[in-house]
């Protein structure tokens, strides 16, 4: 019997001409796998009681990010509004009527130039965001691990294949289907990567290095919960039992990739989430229409962002984010 010759082979830095990408049979297969992530992602919220919405593109503000990213400005009739960088504002806002909602929603964000080497950052993405009414961190999670759990399986009885030929091997996913994740504090795991000769700040998010580290010392996914306050948004909810301790998690895969979910408990507290704004350098006038409903009453929550072409490249193996991208911007590179 004739062998398919394998499609995974090691990335260039950045992406061949765009017709050549769009012929590629690797990108090729990572839209069918991507495709059936997004069949398996949808079958599986909505079997849970969710409901779909179609996420606003440009706002009068958007999430302030972190770690240098930046928003892109649209004039909108003569007024300064942004490109979603994140959806989250407007997840929330949609519990009054939606208390169990989803979004697969279209992000821009200008990263920095350095980051274009990473394998893990692009201009343009999507996440699949999720938000939950009365819900706490614990719900999220189980939520986050219980669909990923799910897009697995069915993309593995789907693409079998398709997976072989990328490279990839039942073994890689065994411990993730068994539906067990690990946990660890924020605090756990810089104390790891300290003792283990890498510099992770105590104050801050586990850098992308510190990810990779962690991640490839694992044979399933794992939750890192409680980052320190300061190092995430304003709406992400700090623990009443542990001042300066944040009730939130990331979702981080094994074998090397690093962050698949980022998600929290939110505050809901007009009062507290003023305050908020002010200790992280935020002006609370730039958020007036959040500010007008958090006043009336935001419904406590919790939810979470999961990468899609960080959840494609973990599921195909692929080393960088452009190769599982039909239109792939790299930070600080000019592309159609």
């Amino acid at each position: 019997m004739e062998q398919s010759t394998p499609l995974l082979s090691p990335a260039p830095q950045s992406p061949p001409p765009l017709g050549e990408h769009l012929r590629s049979p690797q990108l090729r297969a990572a839209m069918l796998v991507q495709q059936e992530a997004l069949y398996s992602a949808r079958e599986f919220l909505r079997g849970e009681g969710f409901t779909e919405l179609l996420p606003p593109l440009v706002g009068p503000v958007t999430d302030p990010g972190g770690r240098g990213a930046k928003a892109l400005d649209v004039d909108y009739y003569g007024h300064p509004y942004k490109l979603m960088t994140s959806a989250i504002l407007y997840k929330q806002a949609s519990l009054h009527g939606f208390p169990k909602l989803f979004y697969i929603a279209p992000n821009v964000r200008v990263e920095p130039e350095e980051t274009a080497s990473t394998g893990r950052h692009l201009v343009e993405f999507h996440q699949i965001d999720v938000e939950i009414a009365g819900a706490s961190r614990e719900d999220a999670q189980d939520v986050a691990a219980g669909m990923l759990t799910h897009i697995v399986e069915h993309v593995w009885t789907a693409l079998p294949e398709v997976l072989a030929e990328l490279g990839r091997e039942e073994l890689d996913f065994a411990e993730l289907r068994t539906g067990k994740f690990d946990s660890c504090s924020h605090e756990e795991a810089v104390t790891r990567l300290v003792n283990g000769g890498h510099p992770q700040s105590p104050d801050a998010e586990i850098d992308w290095t510190g990810e990779r580290i962690l991640s490839l010392e694992a044979d399933r996914p794992f939750f890192v919960n409680d980052y320190p306050k300061g190092s995430r948004g304003f709406y992400d909810r700090e623990d009443p039992q542990n001042p300066g301790v944040l009730r939130n998690f990331d979702l981080l895969a094994h074998g090397g990739y690093g962050e698949l979910v980022s998600g929290s408990e939110r505050e809901a507290d007009y009062a507290t989430i003023v305050t908020r704004m002010r200790e992280s350098g935020e002006n609370p006038a730039k958020y007036a229409w959040y500010l007008d409903l958090a006043r009336e009453g935001i419904p406590a929550s919790a939810g979470f962002g999961m990468g899609l072409q960080r959840l494609v490249r973990f599921l195909t193996g692929l080393d960088s984010l452009w190769q599982v991208s039909a239109y792939p911007k790299l930070p600080g590179v000019v592309a159609p």
